[in-house]
């Protein structure tokens, strides 16, 4: 098998992303963050869970972004429970974190000799982040090589982002497809200290209204 490295949060639309990852023929590294986020119980879960989801490897890769702060996710900013406003980039988004994240799973695909990197963003039903658009990934994939040394020797990366136009409810429909326990995810902004799913903030929102839309129930527990 051939392998890539997959950005891995814990959360839905990446342990989704993983499947699909296997489900192409991949041997997936996973690789998460603890970047001072105020959600660690999604790191907890994804330590417990990668080598459950079939994950050759799991590195969690220290990035202090709480030192610059800057987002509700890793500064003392309230998370909104509104709702998601359309055209509006909320306060939980995370300056750079996307690009910060591709650039570590880049420099590990190099050591590993894998030409593969999966990230599981979506432009459809998000929050709005800039780093989640189909030119976003575009720009890295074309920055990635040309900034490596496999990339100028003609061993070009890809940049595969297989979810950047499913509705959430597609998203769950293809994991369940794949034999995804959804159980084994997390993706409350603002759990309880027992890791109880808040239901208000964006990220629980788009969740729930996607399990609906795909006329399933969401296992994981809320207040």
């Amino acid at each position: 098998m051939k392998k890539a490295v997959v950005l891995y949060s814990g959360g839905l639309d990446s342990t989704t992303c993983m499947a699909i990852a296997r489900e192409q023929g991949f041997e997936p590294y996973a690789l998460s963050f603890n970047y001072g986020q105020r959600h660690t119980v999604e790191l907890e879960k994804a330590r417990e869970y990668a080598p459950l989801i079939g994950a050759a490897k799991h590195m969690v890769v220290d990035v202090d972004m709480r030192q610059m702060g800057g987002s509700a996710l890793t500064a003392d900013i309230e998370v909104p429970k509104g709702g998601v406003v359309e055209d509006e980039i909320p306060v939980t988004y995370v300056p750079a974190r996307n690009t910060i994240f591709l650039a570590f799973a880049l420099g590990w695909a190099e050591v590993l000799g894998a030409a593969d990197i999966f990230i599981g963003v979506n432009a459809l039903d998000y929050s709005g982040y800039p780093d989640c658009r189909p030119e976003f990934i575009q720009a890295f994939e074309k920055m990635a090589n040309l900034a490596t040394k496999a990339g100028v020797e003609g061993q070009p990366y890809a940049i595969h982002a297989p979810l950047i136009d499913l509705t959430k409810a597609q998203i769950i429909e293809k994991g369940l497809a794949l034999g995804v326990d959804y159980r084994l995810t997390h993706s409350c902004y603002d759990p309880t200290p027992a890791g109880l799913s808040c239901g208000q903030c964006d990220s629980c929102r788009l969740r729930l209204k996607g399990f609906a839309d795909a006329g399933s129930a969401d296992p994981v527990a809320y207040v």
